[in-house]
């Protein structure tokens, strides 16, 4: 086997196997280290392409055609192992935190869905394209579930119908695609051939089209089918979380784009065009709405992901080389962004023992070590400089205007605007907000944790935090970092009422304090990529510029459609 179909083997069959082993093994922290394996292997695959596949029109088939990897296949599977490495770097069992059953079930399903992603970013066939979204559904529905709880079930049937649906639209669509190919005389699925000029029934597949994006809309978690989005994303594990919001949606985009481009060959850009306008502007009201009134820190992270998905949906609706290609790079840094907000949200959580906005205040000053990753976090969500989600905004806007679609790109401001104040306003909140007194409600250390677990009404409710997976609870070694629970008072005073005061206590540099930093290095590892990245745009340019090629509406002038069909 030649090296470059190594590296298109290697990020199916290397996490594949890392599920299989995790599942057959026996409780043990070792686990997590192969999942990492996993991941190192898809970014290093992803990245080993990427050096082959440079110029239009270069690609690499395997397995009789099914798989082909081209310049935006590479640099996805880049995207894909670089989101996960930091995801699993941050979801790394603690050294003495407790092992349960339910472990290695988590981490073999995290490996099933790399697997699963990989696959759908590898594959020319759109029938294949569509088995490997569905596989993701199985996979991350399991993931959403994993906590247990009222909530979290909850969010997975939920999660699982409404995907459903989606993947069944797209099922439909792609069926549609195969029947109007049989106009050309010989029936395919292949992406390639399609975008090559493989004629099509114009009427089957305007429908086909149709539904394709409409059904991977779905799971990419455009608005109006993005109701799914915020539940499963703030029940899953932090590690799930940060893999389904950077990953998963992007992966679901990316199949929005190969149909797009037999779209736009076979019937010119103005169908598949509208619905992403559409769909872009009702996710970045969506989101606008929605995070002005979020009282949970994890769903507000969550519309924010469906506020990005909108501005990578109004990109892809603009065209041009400038347009997916700003596409492509905000792709990777909301990815980095989103994944860091997930696991700081987790520590947060962990810390504060409450899943409130309302419960979360001064964090700079009281835990700086968290507030100042999150306070970060969110200025790369919210497009500030030097963060390359600026870089890439600011494109898209460009292009928006360069496509003739001036009203769109201020309409897209507008409600930008409208989330900027959203989320700013929540975000500075919990940062920069007056603490709470000691001894109150809202101060760490004075109640059990009390996340949505605990909501769940059955009798079992008490065991919620033995349900929790290693890598998503440990409060006692976050509420030893920040303070210490003492006794004070003399004998007639608290100690002996059996009261406790709670207050900072300054810990000497120990054990608890390394591991402390070594759990921050994946957020900072993201959030220096994401500002880095900014920088690099130029230097990446050509990469970009070969993956944005590789479809057919990067080279097609959105201003209006010609008279035979749009093509040009």
């Amino acid at each position: 086997m030649t090296p470059v179909l190594t590296w298109i083997w290697a990020p199916l069959g290397v996490p594949a196997a890392v599920a299989l082993l995790a599942t057959l093994a026996r409780r043990g922290r070792w686990v997590a280290y192969p999942a990492l394996l996993a991941a190192a292997t898809i970014l290093a695959s992803g990245a080993g392409l990427l050096t082959q596949v440079r110029g239009e029109g270069a690609a690499v088939s395997a397995a009789g055609g099914f798989l082909r990897a081209d310049a935006l296949a590479a640099w996805m599977l880049t995207v894909v192992g670089l989101i996960a490495t930091v995801c699993v770097l941050g979801g790394l069992p603690r050294p003495h935190a407790r092992l349960r059953r339910q472990d290695n079930r988590f981490w073999g399903l995290s490996c099933a869905f790399m697997t699963a992603m990989s696959l759908a970013v590898l594959a020319d066939n759109l029938g294949l394209l569509w088995v490997a979204i569905e596989a993701t559904t199985i996979a991350t529905a399991f993931l959403v579930g994993h906590r247990g709880g009222r909530e979290a079930l909850e969010a997975a049937w939920k999660y699982v119908i409404l995907g459903s649906v989606g993947v069944a639209i797209a099922f439909l669509g792609i069926v549609l695609i195969y029947a109007a190919s049989l106009a050309g005389g010989e029936p395919t699925l292949s992406w390639s051939r399609l975008v090559a000029g493989h004629p099509l029934d114009p009427t089957l597949a305007r429908m086909g089209v149709g539904l394709a994006v409409l059904g991977f809309a779905t799971k990419a978690g455009l608005a109006p089918m993005h109701s799914w989005l915020p539940d499963a994303y703030s029940m899953a594990p932090a590690p799930a979380s940060g893999l389904m919001s950077g990953v998963l949606s992007s992966v679901a985009f990316t199949a929005i784009l190969r149909v797009q481009a037999v779209g736009d060959v076979a019937l010119g850009p103005g169908l598949v065009r509208w619905m992403l306008i559409v769909g872009g502007l009702a996710s970045l009201l969506v989101a606008g709405l929605m995070t002005l009134t979020q009282q949970r820190f994890k769903r507000l992270i969550a519309y924010s992901s469906v506020e990005h998905m909108g501005i990578m949906a109004l990109g892809a609706a603009a065209g041009g080389p400038l347009g997916i290609a700003a596409v492509l790079l905000h792709v990777l840094g909301h990815g980095l962004a989103k994944s860091s907000m997930f696991l700081l949200a987790w520590r947060i959580q962990d810390w504060s023992g409450s899943y409130l906005i309302a419960d979360v205040r001064g964090l700079l000053a009281r835990r700086p070590d968290l507030g100042g990753p999150f306070l970060a976090g969110a200025a790369a969500l919210l497009g500030f400089p030097p963060f390359v989600t600026f870089v890439t905004e600011v494109a898209i806007v460009v292009a928006l205007w360069q496509a003739g679609l001036g009203p769109v790109a201020i309409a897209m401001l507008v409600l930008l605007l409208m989330a900027f104040a959203g989320i700013g306003r929540q975000v500075l909140a919990m940062t920069l907000g007056a603490a709470p007194p000691p001894g109150s409600a809202a101060s760490p250390g004075q109640q059990a944790y009390s996340g949505p677990d605990d909501a769940a009404d059955s009798d079992d409710a008490a065991d919620s935090d033995d349900e929790v997976e290693a890598d998503e609870e440990d409060e006692a070694d976050d509420a030893h970092e920040a303070h210490e629970s003492v006794k004070v008072g003399t004998a007639s005073g608290p100690a002996a009422t059996g009261q406790r005061l709670t207050r900072p206590v300054p810990l000497a540099r120990s054990s608890s304090e390394r591991r402390s930093r070594l759990r921050d290095a994946p957020v900072a590892l993201a959030l220096t990529l994401a500002a880095a990245l900014s920088f690099a745009a130029v230097p990446l340019r050509p990469v970009l510029l070969d993956a944005a090629a590789c479809l057919p509406g990067a080279k097609i002038e959105r201003v209006a459609d010609t008279t035979d069909g749009g093509r040009r």
